[in-house]
């Protein structure tokens, strides 16, 4: 057996209304002074209001950060640090989407640590202290609460990440309640954004390991079995449980078998077009998986049970055809947007974009076929809905 390291949040509290318990989180850090890190977005929608009752009741000073955005560009993140060393911000607290998550654990760094936002991109790079974080995440999609990773937009749209031990926080905190208001389009991307992860982190060329792929599939049996009724029934409880425990899962095995070409691909739609990242990977998703059929297709007819039980014991390459029509029509049926010109993207976009898919080398290794620049622009056309233009 290869040898690995697997490595995680050390503290996972899962409950509807775990919100109202971050009191008792907090006390045990001795924190006064608490930087909560969100989104205009989701405080307007008071998904941060029991939260922030209880902790003034309980005698803690609370300063909002609010001005978080999608794809957070790294002037906000550093302003949102040295507003956190101005305050003498004790702990960071953040609750929102993975946008809000990643920013609050740079943030948490950068504040402690005396080292720059440019410095640290990269694996391994980030050695320093941070102040005490903890994420509570209100859609069930990134697993950022137990990811090392915090993905950034530089100045010139170009997404780099930071992957480091040191941004695992101290505590998830996993309140389904939090995401019940979550509109049906994005419980449908954030749900495929995880079902992703899953997929990628099984099938990963490297680092793959036992228990990441374990924890693959008990994500991808959970999110395909709750994607359906979460979009459909937003305020069923037991379906948002189970897609923010799979997305928790899901994550927990991609930051140890890290993701692949999807994520490649998707990010240059979400740098170039604001597209969330969920949605970004869900546009791409079908053309990489027919793509790396012919390289995965043990590793997909593994899988090919869990989205459709007619696909136990059938010849290999049926089965992993099965799986990526499977996840086919659960993106169909949840009514995610099909076609990049859906939000925007154009063919003379499409240089670009391949372009900067490749610079994305950190995860195009971790795919089980080998991307080129033309690879990425088949992929990008496909998903555009167009034949390629001839040389």
């Amino acid at each position: 057996m290869n040898p690995f390291t697997f490595q995680t949040t050390p503290n996972v509290l899962f409950e509807a209304g775990a919100a109202k318990k971050l009191p008792d989180i907090v006390a045990g850090f001795g924190a006064k002074r608490v930087l909560l890190v969100t989104d205009k977005g989701v405080r307007a929608a008071g998904l941060t209001q029991s939260a922030e009752a209880a902790l003034a009741a309980a005698g803690v000073t609370i300063d909002v950060y609010e001005d978080v955005v999608a794809d957070p560009p790294s002037t906000v993140i550093e302003a949102a640090a040295a507003r956190a060393r101005e305050l003498g911000t004790d702990l960071v607290l953040s609750i929102g989407g993975g946008s809000a998550l990643d920013t609050a654990k740079l943030v948490a760094y950068l504040a402690k640590s005396d080292d720059k936002l440019d410095d640290i991109y990269g694996v391994g790079l980030a050695k320093g202290d941070r102040l005490p974080l903890i994420l509570v995440p209100t859609t069930a999609g990134t697993g950022s609460e137990v990811t090392p990773i915090s993905i950034v937009t530089t100045p010139t749209t170009e997404k780099k990440g930071v992957v480091a031990p040191r941004l695992l926080p101290d505590w998830a905190v996993l309140d389904p309640e939090l995401t019940l208001g979550l509109p049906a389009p994005v419980t449908a991307a954030t749900g495929i954004d995880a079902m992703v992860h899953a997929i990628e982190a099984f099938t990963s060329k490297h680092k793959k390991n036992p228990i990441s792929d374990q924890l693959a599939k008990q994500a991808l049996a959970l999110l395909s079995a709750n994607i359906r009724t979460a979009c459909s029934d937003g305020r069923n409880v037991e379906a948002r449980s189970g897609m923010l425990l799979g997305s928790m899962l899901a994550g927990m095995a991609f930051a140890n078998a890290p993701v692949a070409a999807v994520h490649a691909l998707a990010y240059p739609v979400g740098a170039i077009f604001h597209v969330p990242h969920g949605l970004s990977n869900a546009l791409v998703l079908m053309g990489v998986m027919r793509f790396n059929l012919s390289h995965a297709e043990d590793l997909y007819a593994e899988l090919a049970p869990i989205l459709d039980p007619e696909a136990a014991g059938r010849p290999v390459p049926e089965a992993a055809a099965q799986f990526v029509e499977a996840l086919a029509a659960i993106c169909r049926d949840c009514e995610v947007p099909a076609s990049l010109s859906e939000v925007g993207v154009k063919s003379s976009d499409l240089e670009r974009m391949a372009g900067d898919a490749m610079k994305q080398t950190r995860l195009l290794v971790n795919n089980p076929r080998e991307v080129t620049y033309d690879d990425a622009y088949a992929i990008y056309t496909e998903a555009l809905g167009q034949a390629r233009p001839a040389a």
